[in-house]
């Protein structure tokens, strides 16, 4: 196959040794040999997201834990802060599941601030609130630091963030921020390929789904942690073995070969190189304050072809990604999260602006 390296926000390029790791022999999803896999895979994770929360593992994309942690724990009426597509699929996944909830969308660009926050939440109407930390559609991160302040003056109010595109880039430390669900998925930051999500989960998270009676079964919070505490790293149904043998692997190199405070500087110092060149040949989308450090979003200023942009990248070997939805070929997006080092921004730039002729 003609692989076209891919810098798009997911699926992310996966190195060779996190591949060789996929084809690892199977082992018995009930044997110990697998909980103890888990609980590595487990405890490994628990260092990554700063928590001593238990960490859900799930066979399925992000979009199904997020269904979990909205399902699974409102009790009265959630509020979806929304800052993109991915904000908006929350809330159309609390419809889908019945669950009574309110979405505050913000302008596409703009991030969600403490203000936003403490307007819903100063109601009392709500018990659960979702943010999304990084918006691939818009290239927004949120200020989660920022939103925490608020979160603490409203202690019955359960916070759930989607990190699904920004775990392992950027920092989240999830028992300082007191978070209660913090969700992501295997094909992002993470460097792995699509097909795995997992999630941490707070005591506080827990008792609140022991109010809910309809819970589903795939995602019933209370039984993945059942089978994660009581049963001791296990799994109701067959885990992806396959993943979380690469999972393993690949938290091994971030922790110990790379470094938490090193990657996420890695992460810091080439996205500011990506906002550099945009800005220099282009436009930033998002409000500089809110963009991402794991993918931009760049305004089409130039009113290129976006898709024969990418047409005449992939005959060279690369692949970004055009706007989400009703961006499209008004912006594209470049991401820069996992492996991705700044040469190899430095390479993708070199094809564009040769295919371009950008001077300047």
């Amino acid at each position: 196959m003609n692989h076209k390296k891919l810098f798009i926000p997911g699926p992310v390029e996966v190195d060779e040794g996190v591949l060789r790791k996929m084809a690892t022999p199977m082992i018995g999803h009930r044997s110990s040999e697998w909980s103890e896999l888990q609980q590595r895979v487990s405890e490994k994770l628990q260092t990554l997201m700063y928590t001593r929360n238990p960490i859900i593992l799930s066979a399925s994309s992000g979009t199904g834990l997020l269904e979990m942690a909205i399902r699974c724990t409102t009790a009265k009426r959630a509020i979806v802060f929304s800052v993109g597509a991915f904000g908006n699929r929350w809330h159309e996944i609390a419809e889908g599941n019945g669950v009574p909830a309110d979405k505050h969308e913000a302008e596409w660009g703009s991030g969600t601030t403490p203000e936003i926050v403490e307007r819903y939440l100063s109601t009392g109407k709500y018990d659960l609130a979702t943010v999304t930390h990084n918006e691939t559609s818009t290239g927004v991160m949120n200020h989660v630091e920022e939103l925490a302040e608020v979160f603490r003056k409203y202690p019955d109010v359960l916070w759930c963030v989607d990190a699904v595109s920004s775990l392992g880039g950027a920092k989240i430390e999830v028992d300082k921020l007191g978070i209660d669900i913090c969700v992501t998925s295997s094909q992002k930051a993470l460097g792995l390929p699509p097909g795995l999500s997992l999630a941490s989960v707070s005591e506080k998270a827990k008792q609140r789904a022991q109010r809910i009676d309809k819970r589903g079964y795939y995602f019933d919070m209370l039984l993945l942690l059942q089978y994660v505490v009581e049963r001791k790293f296990q799994y109701p149904s067959t885990p992806s073995i396959s993943h979380t043998f690469a999972l393993d692997f690949a938290l091994d190199r971030i922790l110990n070969q790379e470094g938490l405070e090193a990657r996420f500087a890695r992460h810091r110092e080439i996205a500011e190189y990506v906002r550099s060149w945009a800005k220099r040949h282009f436009a930033l989308f998002p409000k500089e304050e809110y963009a991402s450090n794991t993918v931009t979003c760049i305004s089409n200023t130039r009113q290129i072809s976006v898709k024969d942009l990418n047409g005449k990248l992939a005959e060279r070997g690369f692949t970004i990604s055009n706007g989400y939805g009703a961006l499209k070929e008004k912006t594209f997006r470049i991401a820069h999260m996992a492996e991705l080092q700044k040469t190899d921004l430095e390479e993708l730039f070199g094809h564009i602006e040769e295919i371009l002729e950008l001077t300047g």
